[in-house]
């Protein structure tokens, strides 16, 4: 997992590539992308498929800040970027996310 970050000249806008890998979710069929920039909603959201099995988005998020996101498997399974620029612990669920500082 990785997230790749491009940064626009003309705008304050970063296209942040989002990846799991087929080893993260080997049986999964949809990988859905979930944060505080799209309110938690996992229909926002859904990666895409490749040939290699690994799913990938691509999202514009706008610079200067901090967003906090997780991966949601199949509507089931939670999981965090192996990657992430950082965590933060989340008590209540007993679990941390993702981090991308941008």
């Amino acid at each position: 997992m990785a997230i790749k970050k491009k940064f626009l000249k003309t705008k304050p806008i970063c296209k942040c590539t989002f990846s799991l890998p087929k080893d993260a979710a080997p049986e999964a069929t949809r990988v859905a992308l979930v944060g505080d920039f799209n309110n938690w909603q996992p229909e926002s959201h859904e990666l895409k498929q490749l040939k290699t099995g690994d799913f990938k988005l691509e999202v514009d998020l706008e610079t200067g800040r901090e967003y906090q996101f997780r991966y949601l498997i199949d509507g089931e399974i939670w999981e965090n970027d192996w990657q992430a620029d950082d965590y933060i612990p989340v008590p209540e669920f007993g679990t941390d996310n993702s981090v991308v500082t941008l």
